[in-house]
């Protein structure tokens, strides 16, 4: 397999030397290399659209802050350690799971929009997408803690990208419930755990959310809870719910990787596997060991 690192620095200087009305033709063009993410949408999605609601800067941004920003990035070596924590983690995958599929990767790392608070506050200058095999999409904000997490970050996505290639977990966007979801965060955090210890785990969930039982026991309520619409709510909590036009379910910002986290422990503690071995490990067999083991069932509440 190979792994493409998108040369996105060059392509948003392109976008910051841009005029306003030239602005979407050059984001069109940096994310032109991913548009096979979206090979279900027909005749695709209009790219520039795509990069706003990945959180990405737009044309409006202040633009010396973006250039700063740029600067730390590239000061980072970020598209490199990013690259080499992909490589490894594909090697980690391949070893603890042998024959599953790990496919050429094709990876875009972009600047967030510095004025959105959401991005910036709510969840910490992060956004990450990985879930169609072959694709890993990542917007940042540059802060001293994203940088020191950029490989953990990496690596979170690729355990959703190879969970849901082809011979893996399936996602049907109609069927698929919360439960998936949270069990899928939570072995990608653990996965990036494994090589970065404390760092591995999501940082805009707090450690208050990740100890509370009231959040566990609220998302666990919720996992059979199916279609996409109402995911944000369980898994990002309230305030990505209301950013999204969904309803609000009584949770904070990232209970369901918190949930998840205890959930996906709790399951490799009772069966001494690894987060790597579990890649394809169907969210039901995870829940039906690791529910009883944190004194819960499907139906508390």
């Amino acid at each position: 397999m190979t792994i493409t690192m998108l040369d996105s620095a060059a392509g948003m200087h392109a976008m910051l030397d841009s005029s306003p009305d030239q602005w979407p033709e050059a984001a069109r063009r940096l994310w032109e290399p991913m548009a096979g993410m979206y090979f279900f949408i027909p005749d695709g999605p209009d790219m520039a659209a795509v990069h706003g609601q990945n959180f990405g800067f737009g044309p409006s941004a202040p633009r010396q802050d973006m250039l700063d920003a740029l600067h730390r990035l590239e000061q980072a070596d970020a598209w490199n350690r990013m690259e080499r924590a992909l490589t490894q983690g594909t090697e980690d995958l391949a070893t603890a799971c042998p024959g599953v599929t790990i496919p050429d990767l094709t990876v875009l790392l972009i600047l967030g929009d510095p004025t959105n608070r959401h991005f910036m506050d709510e969840i910490g200058g992060l956004s990450g997408f990985g879930g169609i095999s072959g694709y890993i999409a990542i917007t940042v904000w540059p802060t001293d803690e994203v940088l020191d997490r950029l490989e953990a970050i990496a690596l979170h996505e690729l355990h959703h990208n190879v969970r849901y290639s082809p011979g893996g977990i399936v996602w049907n966007p109609q069927t698929v419930t919360v439960g998936e979801h949270v069990v899928a965060e939570g072995l990608a955090d653990l996965f990036a755990a494994q090589s970065h210890g404390r760092r591995g785990y999501t940082h805009f969930v707090t450690d208050q959310t990740r100890r509370s039982d009231d959040v566990l026991r609220r998302v666990v309520e919720g996992l059979d809870v199916t279609g996409m619409q109402d995911f944000a709510a369980w898994v990002l909590g309230d305030a990505s719910a209301r950013l999204f036009g969904s309803t609000p379910v009584g949770l904070p910002t990232g209970a369901g990787y918190a949930a998840g986290a205890r959930i996906a422990q709790a399951y490799l503690e009772a069966t001494g596997r690894t987060a790597a071995e579990c890649v394809t490990t169907p969210a039901a067999e995870i829940l039906d060991v690791a529910l009883p083991q944190l004194g819960l069932t499907r139906h508390d509440g």
